[in-house]
Formats: structure tokens, sequence, C-alpha cells
């Protein structure tokens, strides 16, 4: 598998990864004691972005090496996947 492979399979992960790790831990402007003036009461309090970010990039690429993996292992190949529009026959 080449490189170019492995760092666009990376990119997706870590872009999905990222919607999944984005709700972890959210508190509402309207739930805590302060709010910013002038902001939606559902905007997060402390977004902690930061945290987000590092979480995103160690489980993106552990399930990039598990899929890398299961790719150039041989475990899984594109004939044991189920194709829905398999054509039989000539």
């Amino acid at each position: 598998m080449s490189v170019g492979a492995v760092v666009a399979i990376y990119f997706v992960v870590w872009w999905i990864t990222l919607f999944a790790v984005l709700p972890w831990g959210v508190r509402a402007q309207g739930d805590a004691p302060e709010r910013v003036p002038g902001t939606d009461p559902g905007a997060p309090a402390r977004p902690g972005l930061g945290r987000k970010m590092l979480a995103t990039t160690v489980l993106a690429a552990v399930v990039t090496g598990g899929l890398v993996y299961l790719l150039t292992s041989g475990a899984v190949t594109l004939d044991d996947l189920p194709m829905p529009f398999e054509t039989k026959g000539g």
C-alpha cells in the first residue's frame, strides 16, 4: 500500500472521527453558571477543541493502523466483501 493511500485513508478517518468526538463533554452556556452576553444559550461553554483534536488524532491513527493492517495482511480482501450489484457470468 502506498504512502499516499495511507495518508488519504487517515485524512478521511480523521474527519469522521472528529465529528464523533466533537460532542464529548459538551456543556451548553445555558447550563453553565456564567454566560457570555450575546451568545446562543446552546453554544458550548468550553469547547475544548485542543483536547478533542488530540483525541481525534490518536483515535484516527489507531483506526487507520487497523485498516492498513487488515488490508495489507490479507485477512480481508475485496473478494471477501459482498458486492450488491455483482454480475454473474459473461
